[in-house]
């Protein structure tokens, strides 16, 4: 494949990852392209939307923007106070180990026993620059381009952005509100060939809120090994689980399903640091020498002031945590009540996201969350920002920053479109 000229760049597109990595010529008056993969990865989504509010006149009241899952409030001074002295300590200027500070690994990993009621090796976990860098991680530690990976539909964008630009196939698995948008593992089953490398689950789920049951992840786990796969486990979202909930599942506890389980979380929501950008993997023993080498690569060590802070953080806020994960349950509680007689219906709710059917048949989630933000002033994400046409009429509301008095008056705002 010839490079395009300048004047042609815009209109000659690789159509296939074949044609991506032919080899290249380019001649002295020619002007090289991007990687076509990126080129055909969609941008992020959520800039875009936030255009929308600066058409929006005010009339309903302060804009809400429910558009992205971030904390509503700062992490507790105490944790501020150790951020700030972790900055000022020169220590922290330097490289760091590639795997992450040891004492904040073990830290993790007793947490971890805690949470699953099984020993957890330090030997087996990560620490990386947030948990979107773990998931892009994960992928290159078990496929390649060319391979194929299951990603349940709707499904965050930022994963299907990452298999899509690393040449990964997505076979999607669509999950529907007729199922709490919970994945069906027979569905799985059938759609499974020899090409996929593994299935995704991403629970408390973004975008649907959608809590797998214990359950389902573990038949999952039995699909992976029945098919010599790989099962990636999200469980950014876990800290905010309802008390019911508090034991997403027992993988770690057989070491049949911990052997093709790796599992990824974020530090960013549950102690209110996502700019500090701190994220955790846990992976079987054998798989952890090559994440090594990624890590290596790609991030030499992770942001060290964070890691001091958490250090310390994991043990001293625990009460603070469940105090927190109390409050982020109760808002989906006063959010459930705020779309009553409203014609919107949730179809799933839980951790931080609800997924919501709009009340307009036939017109598509883009049109609708769009003049939701101009018209009412609440900026959600349209339910086909996180797959195909199928989420068309469903609407993705991130509530976890949004205080229970202004969420409980957000009915009032959607009735501002009217009624189908």
């Amino acid at each position: 494949m010839i490079w395009p000229k300048a004047k042609e760049a815009a209109l000659v597109l690789p159509l296939s990852f074949v044609e991506a990595t032919e080899q290249i010529r380019c001649d002295a008056d020619m002007i090289p392209v991007p990687n076509p993969l990126l080129v055909d990865t969609g941008t992020p989504p959520i800039p875009e939307a936030r255009q929308w509010l600066a058409e929006y006149d005010g009339s309903a009241g302060p804009a809400i923007n429910m558009s992205q899952a971030a904390p509503g409030s700062p992490p507790p001074s105490a944790m501020l106070e150790r951020l700030a002295a972790a900055a000022a300590d020169p220590a922290t200027t330097g490289y760091g180990p590639i795997f992450g500070e040891r004492a904040l690994i073990d830290a993790y990993a007793h947490d971890l026993s805690r949470i699953y009621a099984t020993a957890i090796s330090p030997d087996d976990i990560a620490i990386t620059t947030g948990c979107n860098q773990a998931f892009f991680i994960a992928l290159m530690s078990i496929a390649r381009a060319g391979d194929a990976v299951m990603l349940p539909e709707p499904w965050y964008f930022n994963h299907q952005m990452t298999l899509q630009m690393l040449g990964i196939r997505v076979v999607p698995l669509p999950c529907t509100a007729d199922t709490a948008f919970v994945p069906n593992v027979d569905t799985a089953r059938r759609l499974m060939t020899p090409e996929v490398r593994a299935i995704v689950l991403v629970t408390p789920n973004n975008p649907t809120g959608a809590i797998y049951p214990a359950s389902t992840i573990e038949a999952f786990s039995d699909l992976a090994r029945d098919t010599g796969s790989w099962l990636i486990l999200d469980e950014t979202y876990r800290d905010f689980l309802t008390e019911a909930d508090a034991t997403p599942h027992s993988l770690f506890a057989d070491a049949d399903h911990a052997s093709r389980v790796v599992q990824l979380y974020s530090f960013s929501k549950s102690y209110a640091i996502p700019g500090h950008r701190i994220g955790a993997l846990k992976a079987p023993r054998a798989l952890v020498p090559e994440i090594g080498k990624i890590l290596d690569c790609l991030q030499i060590c992770p942001p060290r002031v964070g890691q001091a802070a958490l250090i310390w953080g994991i043990p001293a806020l625990a009460t603070w945590r469940e105090a927190n994960r109390k409050v982020i349950n109760e808002r989906a509680v006063t959010f459930a009540r705020a779309l009553e007689n409203t014609g919107w219906t949730i179809s799933s709710i839980g951790a931080y996201f609800a997924y919501v059917c709009h009340p307009f048949r036939g017109i598509s989630s883009a049109v609708i969350a769009r003049r939701l933000a101009i018209e009412a002033g609440v900026l959600a994400l349209p339910g086909t920002y996180f797959g195909s046409a199928a989420q068309a009429d469903h609407i993705r509301f991130a509530f976890a920053n949004a205080d229970s008095t202004t969420i409980a008056g957000l009915g009032e705002r959607l009735t501002r479109l009217g009624t189908a």
